[in-house]
């Protein structure tokens, strides 16, 4: 089993979505996140998979949920915290990035995304308007 955080990096009303350049769901969109190093916090590992991945300093406002299906990743059991985000800098790919896309949230949910990022983007656009804490199979 792993341990992953992602980041929902939400300014003026838009979000960024990475394109995955590693072997897993290549070239899908995804949140931008990674595993956590052993000995590393959860938002330790945030602020260094935002900065290895997009070059950009977070400011996590909120946690979102923790995501623990065991069928969310096909490499195995992944584990991870989705942190909302500020963020400061100029978003620029790197690392597991291909490319970066900034759109709107409903946009964003029209892509073919990686992993269960779909239901995550959908349980961010309810917590938009009653915040709250989800998770693998909350059912609201």
């Amino acid at each position: 089993m792993n341990v992953a955080v992602d980041g929902i990096l939400y300014q003026n009303g838009k979000i960024i979505l990475i394109k995955r350049a590693g072997e897993t769901f290549h070239n899908y969109f995804a949140l931008p996140g990674g595993f956590v190093d052993e000995n590393e916090r959860v938002e330790d590992a945030l602020h260094r998979e935002m900065l290895e991945e997009l070059s950009v300093s977070v400011e996590p406002v909120a946690i979102l949920g923790v995501y623990s299906d065991k069928r969310r990743d096909p490499r195995g059991h992944v584990i991870s915290t989705v942190f909302v985000c500020n963020y400061e800098g100029k978003p620029r790919a790197g690392d597991d990035a291909a490319a970066f896309q900034i759109m709107s949230l409903d946009e964003a949910l029209e892509k073919q995304l990686a992993f269960d990022h779909k239901k995550i983007l959908g349980d961010f656009k309810k917590w938009l308007k009653i915040k709250g804490t989800y998770w693998s199979n909350m059912v609201r």
